[in-house]
């Protein structure tokens, strides 16, 4: 059971419904279809009902329970309702939640929401021991009485299994809390772990630590750990769960794997979105899986701000790291004296400087933290309190470091029509841009290979329609094609408008002002399009992500090609 407690502050009204419509996503359920919420009178809540009554809240829990034997129990919704209900009475107080099961992972898993109010209203509090400890041994006990007590042989053939795996498993958590600085005396063990089996176990895990580079042997029954040997073995973990997704994602195509985030990894990569998903449900950090025009395939985290909803499967995007050099690394470094940073030497630095309004003590508190971080990262050293060792390119190590973290991705989308369908696709696709800008170096393998096959194809269909030609060797394109394709792309899409809403439709002059009520965004070859309606015709102006909670609003828009600036009303339009 995990449990993460979610203050309201700290997100966005929307980010609210994104969660609840994650949850809901299609092919969750066993059969394929999309997840329901329910609450405990086994009624189907609507979601956007639910956020916005609870969005006032200060905070909410968000419980994900993942029962070792879930498949087994089977009717996953009564053992929520009858789990909360235990809840309520440990509790002492009723309240308001909506859950949903899923059954699209190895071990299915029921994902809650838990409302932050109690019966009479108040803020709902829960003790940090009941949320570490009760909750979960609350859910343990109830599927015990469900499906019974583990079997002796059950466990011990769990155990067995974890002998050889290449994660950080529960026979590793023992050797860790048995260590003394990371030395471990099997004479030594507490009568909890005494048992012969349960010994032999732990002695075959060290030897296939050992085989891994993660424990060595001092003597016949005297290990040393390795540090690092649970972050490498979640590591290890994690890189197994991804070269999954990735094999799942590529349907078996055979691709070099790249690396983004580090410093040796490109600053963009440019592909198909191949794959998308949330790797971490509790604090909605995602992933992508980018096809790369390189002829490599990447695994990238993002955390929740990139709105994996508006990322469709088989759109080109460009996925960058905005990552930069950090003040605080900078005021470091400087502070620093032979590669010593202290606390004290920086406070006196900071007094003197005496700026009005500013919380000394917190702003060099600021610093200590970012140097904790570095040092889980083995960037820096903590020699003794408020001392600390710091290398003198720590600035381009630190960024290396933020690099690698899922908050500093950046995600465009080049084409929200796949490259198959761009082919003969009128408007100007992203392949007529390759085509104008002539600045590609593709490499004959992977996806690289397939835009290439493509943009052949797409320079016979423009000299079939007329606008290109060939001479010699080389490639005449039309002057204006991008102008030229757009127009015809959007001409195509107001007329089926026009059709069916009767307004006229009257195209947007670069550089003149377009005003009207969002009503909808439409999606075409060339790009995504926000339609603007003002009661008698209607526009189409290149569409961004910031007007998307706009719609049924009055805004105004400039736009010059595929630049836009938009403002905004606070007024309402009714629905048509």
């Amino acid at each position: 059971m995990k449990v993460r407690i979610v203050k309201h502050s700290a997100i966005q009204p929307a980010s609210l419904k994104e969660n609840l419509d994650y949850i809901e996503r299609d092919g969750v359920q066993p059969d394929g279809s999309p997840g329901r919420l329910e609450a405990a009178e086994q009624e189907e809540i609507d979601a956007e009902t639910f956020a916005r009554r609870i969005g006032p809240d200060r905070h909410h829990f968000k419980i994900i329970v993942s029962p070792e034997d879930g498949a087994q129990i089977g009717d996953l919704k009564s053992y929520t309702r009858e789990l909360m209900a235990q809840v309520e009475r440990d509790l002492g107080t009723r309240f308001e939640w909506v859950a949903t099961d899923h059954w699209d992972t190895d071990n299915p898993h029921i994902h809650i929401l838990l409302r932050g109010k109690d019966e009479a209203g108040e803020d709902l509090v829960i003790a940090g021991d009941y949320i570490a400890h009760g909750m979960r041994h609350r859910a343990a006990e109830l599927a015990t009485r469900w499906l019974g007590p583990r079997t002796e042989r059950e466990i011990r053939e769990g155990l067995t299994r974890e002998v050889e795996q290449e994660r950080w498993t529960s026979l590793d958590r023992t050797l860790q809390r048995s260590a003394q600085d990371g030395t471990l005396d099997l004479t030594g063990l507490s009568s909890a772990v005494q048992d012969r089996e349960y010994r032999a176990l732990l002695v075959g895990r060290l030897q296939r630590l050992g085989e891994l580079g993660l424990a060595e042997r001092l003597a016949p029954n005297r290990w040393q750990l390795s540090r690092e040997f649970e972050p490498l073995l979640r590591a290890m973990g994690e890189r197994r769960d991804i070269i999954r997704r990735m094999q799942r994602a590529l349907g078996g195509e055979r691709r070099e794997l790249g690396a983004f985030g580090n410093a040796e990894a490109p600053e963009s990569v440019t592909g198909r979105l191949a794959d998308k998903g949330i790797v971490d449900p509790l604090y909605d950090h995602g992933y992508l899986i980018v096809d790369g025009i390189d002829g490599r395939a990447y695994h990238i985290g993002v955390s929740s701000r990139v709105d994996l909803a508006g990322l469709p499967v088989g759109a080109i995007v460009t996925v960058s790291n905005g990552s930069k050099p950090r003040p605080a690394d900078r005021t470091i470094v400087e502070l620093a004296h032979d590669g010593i940073y202290r606390t004290s030497e920086h406070l006196a630095v900071a007094r003197a400087d005496d700026r009005p309004g500013r919380d000394t003590e917190g702003f060099v508190e600021a610093h200590v933290r970012r140097l904790e971080a570095l040092r889980r990262a083995g960037i820096v050293e903590r020699i003794e309190e408020g001392v600390w060792r710091v290398p003198g390119d720590l600035v381009e190590r630190g960024r290396a470091y933020d690099a690698r973290c899922v908050s500093a991705i950046q995600v465009e989308v080049r084409s929200y029509v796949p490259i198959e369908q761009q082919v003969r696709a009128v408007g100007a696709t992203w392949l007529d841009r390759l085509l104008v800008d002539q600045r590609y170096d593709l490499p004959p393998r992977g996806f690289g290979s397939e835009v290439r096959a493509a943009l052949a194809d797409r320079e016979g269909f423009l000299v079939r329609e007329g606008l290109a030609e060939r001479r010699s060797q080389r490639l005449i394109l039309a002057r204006n094609l991008l102008a030229m394709l757009r127009s015809r792309d959007l001409l195509s899409a107001a007329q089926k408008i026009q059709a069916k809403t009767g307004l006229s439709y009257r195209p947007a002059v670069d550089g003149e002002l377009v005003s009207g009520v969002f009503r909808q965004s439409v999606v075409l070859a060339s790009g995504r399009f926000a339609m603007l309606d003002d009661g008698m015709g209607f526009s189409l102006v290149p569409w961004r992500p910031l007007i998307e909670s706009r719609v049924g609003q009055t805004v105004t828009a400039v736009s010059h090609e595929d630049r836009v600036s938009w403002g905004f009303s606070r007024h309402l339009a009714r629905p048509r």
